[in-house]
């Protein structure tokens, strides 16, 4: 597999993985997942996780593997190889791990004392691919392994840093968030 052909596979295959955590910022609101329980001095996980944009992020990433499903056939044309399509539960481990991830990074900068909206260097870049990936493998094994192999995993480890950042300083700018990271 050459160099842009394994990019462009993980880029494609971790869209559904990439938009849900943006889709539940623009989504978001009401009230939050942890109701408000705290766990010693904080809260077990903020304000900021909320049960509506969970849901929007999810549903989000699950409406993109649906087009990108429908698309993958002429895409894989005109690109002269075959681009992913998301077989239904490879795109629920996507998408639901990645909103899982990040309400498990939120309740990991809880227990270190970080508010939120605090920078957890490597943490706020990679937490939605630790889980959504695993999770995907465990709910669709023969699609994973068909789409993520090791030099797929590898650029998806090193690309989603980079798209992260870049993404956030956009939303910053845009005043869609209140910090760039």
């Amino acid at each position: 597999m050459a160099v842009l052909e394994t990019v462009i596979i993980a880029f494609w295959a971790m869209i559904p993985a990439y938009v849900p955590n943006n889709a539940a910022v623009l989504g978001g609101g009401g009230r939050p997942i942890d109701g408000g329980r705290t766990m010693g001095d904080s809260r077990l996980l903020g304000d900021g996780k909320t049960w509506r944009g969970t849901a929007a992020g999810i549903a989000a990433g699950l409406v993109l593997a649906g087009v990108l499903t429908v698309l993958a056939g002429d895409v894989s044309d005109i690109l002269g190889f075959a681009v992913p399509e998301f077989a239904p539960l490879a795109a629920v481990g996507l998408a639901a791990g990645a909103m899982l991830g990040d309400i498990l990074a939120s309740f990991l900068k809880r227990r270190t004392g970080r508010q939120r909206g605090a920078m957890f260097p490597g943490l706020d870049q990679l937490d939605f691919v630790v889980v959504s990936l695993p999770l995907t493998a465990l709910l669709a094994p023969d699609w994973f392994r068909e789409w993520f192999s090791p030099a797929v995993i590898l650029v998806i480890v090193v690309l989603t840093p980079v798209l992260h950042v870049t993404t956030n300083m956009i939303a910053y700018k845009l005043g869609l968030k209140n910090e760039p990271w």
